[in-house]
């Protein structure tokens, strides 16, 4: 069994987590509700104040631990997403390149000779406080990150001038140009 879905998952006040007959798991809380498709491997407790994850199938002992920790860790994401939500800085560099909010789509003009605009999925709440940076929040960990993820890969910060989208507080290698010897 994994150490990590040992651990039960602590219920905080006002949240509530219900489980549906069709082995679903339903996380509602002040920030939003969330839901679960659980595998077939494990099974999840709701008790009093806090969540048990245990398996059920182990006759592959190693996917099933393996499945037993991604779930907990799941559950743990989804509670502190419903309560405090989650939240991706990016920030863009290079001379003349920006983001800007249309709506329901976000525009980056990232040196292409056409701006970049991408949806925003539904449930997340995106904003430019200057053109340079952006900040993604929302409740479900895994959109947030995909968001953050997608706009970042539309120009990777590049390691000879440091031009791209990168997260905020990010290290980017940099490396020395062509060195000419007389």
């Amino acid at each position: 069994m994994s150490r990590i879905g040992k651990k039960p998952v602590a219920i905080p006040a006002g949240v509530t987590v219900t489980k549906a007959a069709d082995k679903k798991i339903k996380v509602k809380g002040p920030k939003g509700e969330l839901e679960l498709a659980l595998r077939p491997e494990v099974d999840v407790a709701v008790e009093k104040a806090e969540v048990k994850v245990s398996v059920v199938d182990a006759t592959n002992a190693r996917a099933a631990s393996a499945y037993h920790g991604m779930t907990r860790a799941f559950l743990a994401n989804m509670v502190e997403g419903v309560t405090k939500g989650f939240e991706k800085r990016l920030e863009i560099q290079g001379v003349g390149w920006n983001a800007t909010m249309q709506g329901a789509k976000i525009s980056l003009n990232v040196g292409y000779n056409k701006p970049v605009v991408l949806p925003i999925p539904k449930g997340l709440t995106v904003t430019c406080p200057d053109p340079t940076n952006i900040i993604i929040q929302g409740c479900d960990a895994q959109v947030v990150g995909e968001l953050a993820a997608t706009i970042r890969r539309q120009r990777p910060p590049e390691p000879y001038q440091g031009k791209g989208v990168r997260y905020k507080g990010e290290k980017v290698e940099r490396k020395q140009g062509k060195s000419f010897g007389s």
